[in-house]
């Protein structure tokens, strides 16, 4: 496969996973975004400058995600390999429950396809399972290649994803703490087995989820009630767990996003002046907390070419499509 661009820029949202029952398959897109600005250079060299989140922090040469999924992207396609400079502008936090590294994996195989000749030669499925090669599982890179609410799983042909209807009205908060977890120790607190009674009521719930985003918002209390994972990792998750319990106990749709700290609370408009109240008795700031509101991201990745000494406009690659 030849080169068909020297130049990208790329644009990744936040995501929030399991949404409560849904462990490892459900997630949601969130309009924080990470942009990448991805230049091929002839000499054989990677320079990564990371500004935001993460800089100085992450790695800025090979080992850098963004890089490695762009060179595993390029040996997918059968493309050539050559140098690189990056630009990463970093606005999801780290080690927060929202997805930053399945972000960095997504900005990188999409990256990778939007320089190719023909980028119709790697559809959205494509992307979808050389960007879980990274995460292990698809719960995060789905929503991030897609957009909106989606349902993801792994079968005999590799990870594999559909989209989910989202009613319009359904507002999300995220809640992040000052500290870090790291998803390794959350997921080391999960028992190897669960009561047969809770896996049942769990996936009833993931079930009963389904609906209440398409259709029945004022269902999503009890629908993101979840017995799998959330209370075994209690310990590890300290004050947001209790953040957790005090949001629910209020009747609002609280989850631990991801592998946490951060908390995700799912409302609508009708609800918007108690969750500010609850929010303003249970939240303190001053303790380092940061409320955020960043609407649901309906798009998913997207990738611009930059045109070379051209006066037309840059063509946007966005999930299966060229525009």
């Amino acid at each position: 496969m030849q080169l068909g661009a020297d130049h990208v820029r790329v644009r990744v949202p936040a995501q929030s996973a399991n949404l409560g029952p849904g462990f490892d398959s459900l997630g949601l897109a969130l309009a924080l975004h990470d942009e990448v600005d991805v230049r091929l250079v002839a000499r054989d060299e990677v320079m990564v400058d990371v500004q935001g989140e993460g800089a100085g922090e992450v790695p800025d040469g090979e080992d850098h995600l963004v890089v490695r999924a762009i060179r595993r992207t390029m040996e997918y396609a059968g493309a050539p390999a050559t140098g690189l400079h990056l630009t990463c502008v970093n606005v999801i936090p780290h080690g927060r429950g929202l997805g930053s590294s399945a972000a960095a994996a997504v900005a990188g195989v999409v990256a990778a396809r939007a320089l190719l000749a023909d980028p119709r030669s790697l559809d959205a499925t494509d992307v979808l399972r050389i960007a879980t090669e990274f995460e292990g599982h698809p719960d995060n890179a789905a929503p991030a290649v897609q957009g909106g609410a989606t349902v993801a799983w792994t079968g005999d042909e590799g990870a594999r994803a559909v989209g989910l209807d989202l009613d319009p009205s359904i507002e999300a908060t995220v809640l992040v703490p000052d500290h870090r977890l790291a998803t390794a120790r959350a997921r080391a607190a999960l028992p190897a087995r669960v009561a047969h009674a809770d896996a049942a009521f769990t996936a009833g719930r993931a079930a009963l989820l389904v609906e209440a985003l398409a259709r029945r918002p004022e269902l999503l209390f009890e629908a993101t009630e979840d017995r799998l994972h959330q209370s075994y990792r209690a310990a590890a998750l300290g004050a947001s767990s209790e953040l957790l319990r005090a949001l629910r106990a209020e009747g609002l749709a609280a989850t631990i996003s991801g592998a946490g700290p951060t908390v995700l609370v799912l409302s609508t408009p009708a609800q918007r002046a108690r969750l500010d109240a609850v929010l303003a008795e249970l939240v303190d700031e001053s303790a380092g907390w940061r409320t955020l509101r960043p609407g649901i991201d309906l798009a998913g990745a997207r990738a611009s070419r930059v045109p070379s000494g051209t006066a037309s406009g840059p063509s946007v690659v966005r999930g299966g499509t060229m525009q």
